[in-house]
């Protein structure tokens, strides 16, 4: 059976996406390869259709139980035998499954890093032909990357126990260059196949708010978006109980997770939300990766994330069937100051020397400053990702806010060049409120204590409010005529370019949002049927049948009891509501239908289409 075979008989598609090509034939040449993919497109497929066509067992290393039992259900629910072994089992069970797995019952198995050192598994391993190690969520290998796990370091020295060195491939959605060369050096990969498809996800509208009423601002899009399956991270605990509660109170179908609910109520909450038992999840950032939902058709931010990493990650949730998503993002300056208090605090990594926690700290502040950029930035937010991460968009993405509102351009010269002269005559002493405080004419203990109230730039910006002062500062910074120290107090320092302001004068234009706005395509609180295409668009009896189809979905979801997207997607529901199938023929061209679903499940979507 070739790779064609494998990914139509299992997977139910036609034709492979960008990059997987390449990864899977250079895995089954007998490469290393590395993958750089967005979420949601076909990251696992890549190691997962090899991992079918070699001799020998596929090891999958994965951080997190909830990404094991996600893709190892989605497995066994397309016809193939996979199995994990993790803190989830009981030893009887987890020997059973090595018993197995050691009779070659598993082509792939997801285990745990912190597995790997024990003397059960490391026996199975040893006597097993293991034909792949394939490191999921690579990232997490390099102390530069967002969720460093030290637990990811022990891979390398697993794979030289082994008798022969299998292929070795690793795969993320989020790295910098900084961190892709990490993982190829602490890997070891040898001359890796490395394939990056983009950081782009252009079905993802974006758009950052900064409500005077968050909770109104969230309840109004909730409302607008009934029915609807959603995500609401929100930065603290306290803040997850308060809004989930208000949600569940306003009539809104809504669960809560976070690291202080009990193993057991974090469970049933999580499959409340995969099985559609609850439409919106209120969670920490300790939910989701591994959820492979892909019908979340909105992701909101309560507050700021801690990075761009994280909040690329935490937004590569929604829609990961490639069809319509929203990804908004509430601004507060408080957001800033609660991340900045999490970085100082942060009790993460202590197995590492003091230096290196230090440097480990300031990058993270680094990362703080550029998600607050994001924030403020009157350029397309797509492209200022893509930028981030290190890609060109065109800047003109046409499915971000900033790309969809008008703006006006002003002439804010006098403002820079007082702000860069404010640090200048400071002698580059202090941080960003004390500069703004002093050109605005701030009457604090603090401006008299270090003597500001006596730099000539005192109180010379007084009639401009601080949002707009905050506005362009962040404005110096993003184009690097300012900048600020890595360490914990954030010292607004000059650069190379501030002469060009303060003596060359050179005059610094910037576009300003004319008000803050909602976009037109949500003025009139309604959705467009439009949203599901998948290359179709639904009539209303095209929009009677899905539905017939998703209740469908659901009855046979309950009996297998499985999420309902493991069953069908959305995106394969609306395609046949597109092909309209009438034979097996005609059902196996829809894309997301195999043979092994087709033998399950077609006949009573054949049937409920024939109605």
């Amino acid at each position: 059976m070739d790779k064609y075979h494998v990914l139509k008989q299992y997977f139910g598609y036609n034709t492979f996406r960008e990059g997987q090509e390449a990864l899977i034939d250079s895995i089954l040449a007998g490469k290393d390869v590395f993958g750089i993919m967005p979420t949601g497109s076909g990251k696992s497929l890549c190691f997962q259709i090899p991992a079918l066509m070699m001799d020998g067992i596929t090891l999958v290393i994965s951080p997190l139980i909830s990404l094991m039992k996600d893709q190892v259900t989605a497995l066994n629910q397309a016809g193939v035998h996979a199995a994990y072994l993790n803190s989830s089992l009981t030893a009887s069970q987890y020997y059973k499954a090595l018993e197995y797995a050691k009779g070659g019952r598993y082509p792939i198995i997801y285990v745990a890093p912190e597995r790997l050192e024990t003397d059960g598994f490391l026996d199975f391993a040893l006597h097993t032909k293991i034909a792949m190690v394939a490191v999921d969520e690579a990232h997490c290998v390099s102390q530069w990357g967002q969720d460093f796990r030290p637990s990811y370091l022990k891979i390398v020295d697993f794979i030289k126990k082994l008798p022969e060195r299998p292929v070795v491939s690793a795969f993320t959605a989020t790295a910098t260059k900084e961190v892709r060369e990490d993982i190829i050096d602490i890997l070891m990969l040898r001359e890796p196949t490395v394939v990056t498809t983009g950081y782009d996800r252009p079905n993802l509208y974006l758009e950052v708010q900064a409500p005077k009423d968050k909770y109104a601002a969230l309840k109004k899009f909730v409302e607008t978006h009934s029915g609807q399956c959603g995500i609401v991270y929100c930065l603290t605990r306290k803040l997850v109980e308060e809004v989930s509660d208000r949600l569940k109170a306003d009539g809104v179908s809504v669960t809560r997770y976070h690291a202080g609910l009990s193993d057991t109520e974090r469970r049933q909450n999580q499959d409340d939300f995969i099985y559609d038992r609850s439409r919106v999840m209120v969670a920490t950032n300790a939910f989701g990766m591994g959820i492979d939902k892909s019908d979340v058709r909105f992701v909101i931010h309560y507050n700021m994330p801690r990075s761009i990493e994280a909040f690329y990650q935490e937004i590569g949730r929604c829609a990961r069937d490639q069809e319509p998503g929203e990804c908004i993002l509430f601004y507060n300056g408080q957001d800033v100051i609660t991340n900045q208090f999490f970085i100082d605090n942060n009790t993460d990594n202590q197995e590492l020397d003091m230096q290196t926690r230090q440097i480990v700290a300031g990058r993270d502040r680094d990362r703080l400053r550029k998600m607050t950029y994001y924030c403020f930035t009157t350029e397309c937010l797509r492209d200022y990702i893509l930028r981030y991460f290190g890609e060109g968009g065109s800047n003109a993405c046409g499915n971000c806010m900033n790309c969809t509102t008008e703006f006006e351009t002003a002439d804010v010269t006098d403002v820079a060049r007082a702000l860069i002269g404010c640090v200048s005559f400071s002698h580059q002493r202090y941080g960003m409120n004390v500069i703004m405080d002093t050109v605005h004419g701030a009457n604090t203990v603090k401006i008299r204590q270090y003597g500001m109230d006596g730099s000539p730039y005192y109180g010379t910006l007084a009639k401009i409010p601080l949002s707009r002062l905050r506005q362009v500062m962040n404005y110096l910074m993003l184009h690097e005529f300012l900048t600020v120290t890595n360490d914990e107090y954030a010292i607004v320092k000059l650069t190379g370019r501030s002469g060009h302001i303060l003596d060359d004068g050179e005059p610094v234009v910037m576009k300003m949002k004319r008000e803050q706005e909602q976009p037109a395509k949500e003025k009139d609180g309604k959705k467009s049927k439009q949203t599901r295409t998948a290359g179709y668009s639904l009539s209303e009896a095209d929009e009677a049948l899905f539905e017939r189809l998703r209740t469908l979905r659901s009855e046979i979801a309950r009996e297998e009891k499985v999420p309902p997207y493991i069953v069908f997607s959305d995106k394969t529901l609306v395609h046949m509501c597109g092909v309209k199938p009438k034979t097996k023929e005609e059902m196996m061209t829809v894309t997301g239908v195999g043979e092994f679903k087709f033998q399950k499940y077609g006949e009573r979507f054949l049937k409920e289409i024939g109605r």
